[in-house]
């Protein structure tokens, strides 16, 4: 199934510094610069007919509500055949995005890579920050199955959200094992927060949380999984923050993977 890659650019619910809106531009013109081709590790040639379609930018509202847009552009994507793929952006995003996958396959399987749990009930009075999508994805039953990766700053508030829903938290540190070979009874949507990984991998993010993962780790449980991916999302990747678009060359290699497994 053809890949519909379109790009969410939206940062006014980011609780830092702003920067994720100018994302998907820049991974684009990375994505085709020539410093590296367009296959997976797989073998698939994203540039081959009838597997990647570049959709463009949403037209979203600079607002904290305006995210929301992010349902009525996807699920236009959906209805002409394809499998999102969303460049954020921030993680308010991921919100709306399962609303629109949802609305298509009914409850999802979430697989999200993350050092931050996102699942506050609000942050700094805002229900529609980047730090609270998975709260609100959650209380609509729009997930029947949430497992999150690299979560390295659970604090009360968000361990107690954990329990709450029965969230399947792999808090990440050094050696750790990785959580490989997942299988997922129902439709799978798929989040990668870039800053899941440690800053020497990924210096552009606006949240820096040392002792990640690698891009290799996050590589390992992606082409392990069992299940049928139906929609996905890289999100928090601020070009401000980047040197040299090295963090914008990971972002490419998870979109190249993340197309793969969405092609499958």
């Amino acid at each position: 199934m053809t890949v519909g890659l379109i790009g969410a650019t939206h940062d006014a619910s980011s609780s830092l510094v702003r920067g994720p809106a100018l994302a998907p531009d820049i991974i684009r013109r990375v994505m085709h610069n020539g410093a590296a081709n367009l296959t997976s590790e797989s073998g698939l040639d994203l540039s081959a007919p009838g597997v990647l379609e570049d959709l463009g930018n949403m037209s979203l509202t600079d607002s904290h509500d305006g995210v929301m847009g992010v349902t009525e552009a996807l699920g236009a994507v959906i209805d002409r055949g394809l499998k999102p793929l969303t460049l954020g952006g921030d993680h308010a995003i991921s919100w709306p995005a399962v609303k629109a996958v949802h609305a298509a396959h009914g409850p999802v399987d979430i697989l999200h890579f993350d050092a931050h749990a996102d699942i506050y009930p609000d942050f700094d009075n805002n229900r529609y920050s980047h730090a609270s999508p998975f709260a609100r994805i959650l209380e609509e039953g729009l997930a029947s199955r949430l497992v999150q990766v690299g979560i390295r700053t659970l604090t009360d508030v968000q361990r107690d959200m954990i329990e709450r829903h029965n969230v399947e938290t792999h808090p990440w540190r050094g050696g750790a094992p990785l959580p490989t070979a997942l299988q997922f009874e129902r439709p799978v949507y798929i989040s990668i927060d870039i800053d899941a990984l440690d800053p020497a991998f990924a210096p552009g993010v606006s949240h820096h949380e040392p002792g990640g993962m690698s891009v290799g780790d996050v590589l390992a449980v992606l082409q392990s999984l069992g299940g049928n991916v139906v929609g996905a999302d890289v999100v928090e990747y601020n070009p401000r923050r980047d040197w040299q678009d090295m963090t914008a060359m990971v972002c490419v290699k998870f979109v190249k993977e993340l197309a793969a497994l969405l092609s499958r």
